[in-house]
């Protein structure tokens, strides 16, 4: 550390290196589905600590599909825990019917609204730092690398998962390109669905790309979205691809 750092700095300083090194209480939050958790090194998600979610492209049908799978693993942690989920927005965007179909009714959501996404955050952290909340997800164009320490140490804190929802600022630029402390950071787009014997929609797909995850490697898989008890499930006879290049994903995380 520097001579020149002030008390504040050093603390917050040795608050984040604590938080990164101290053995985690919370159980990891599985996705019920073994292609997923056997790539995760925890077999699940941290369950204190922060998650990036974007959608891939800058389209209302991947933004859509970014959300429900953020819903979807909402919905699982507030059955289980018997408890509400916060959900954070600067505009107030959210399809409540959508979000019921992937298992999160509006009884389990508490809503909140911040001007600013520096409002955002700050409702965020309250919310992680509260203890008592199934899950804390906010929503954001531009959140730097201190924020994201704040919230991973809030999580940590308070025992919550975090989920970071960064939506696109600029065509070309995709929002998992700014600098994270997120443990992973995931990219969502929408993929075509079964093609039915009969005129209609089959359930939708989505291929899940994790960009980047701490103590593990990056993979992408084609999944079918969120049921109507947060689960995702995995295409019969599906051909997944394999994780994109290290390159490719290292110049996005």
């Amino acid at each position: 550390m520097s001579a020149a750092a002030s008390p504040s700095e050093i603390v917050t300083r040795l608050r984040e290196s604590v938080a990164d090194v101290r053995p985690r209480q919370v159980a990891a939050i599985p996705f019920a589905l073994s292609e997923i958790d056997r790539r995760l090194a925890d077999h699940g998600l941290d369950g204190a600590a922060l998650h990036d979610i974007a959608p891939a492209a800058p389209s209302l049908s991947d933004d859509a599909a970014a959300t429900l799978f953020i819903a979807g693993i909402t919905a699982r942690l507030a059955a289980a825990a018997d408890t509400r989920v916060l959900w954070v927005v600067s505009r107030f965007d959210l399809y409540a019917p959508g979000l019921e179909q992937a298992g999160l009714p509006p009884g389990r959501i508490l809503f909140a609204e911040g001007r600013e996404d520096k409002d955002v955050l700050a409702l965020m952290e309250d919310g992680l730092r509260h203890g008592a909340l199934a899950a804390v997800v906010g929503e954001v164009r531009r959140a730097d690398m201190t924020a994201s320490r704040r919230l991973q140490l809030a999580a940590d804190a308070g025992s919550t998962p975090a989920f970071l929802s960064r939506r696109w600022r600029r065509q070309g630029v995709c929002p998992l390109s700014e600098l994270s402390a997120a443990t992973t950071r995931w990219r969502i787009a929408c993929a075509p669905s079964e093609r039915l014997p009969a005129p209609g929609v089959g359930r939708a797909r989505w291929t899940v790309e994790l960009v980047r995850q701490r103590n593990g490697n990056p993979f992408s898989l084609l999944v079918e979205a969120s049921d109507d008890t947060g689960r995702l499930a995995l295409p019969a006879g599906a051909q997944h691809r394999a994780a994109p290049a290290a390159g490719a994903t290292a110049r996005a995380a």
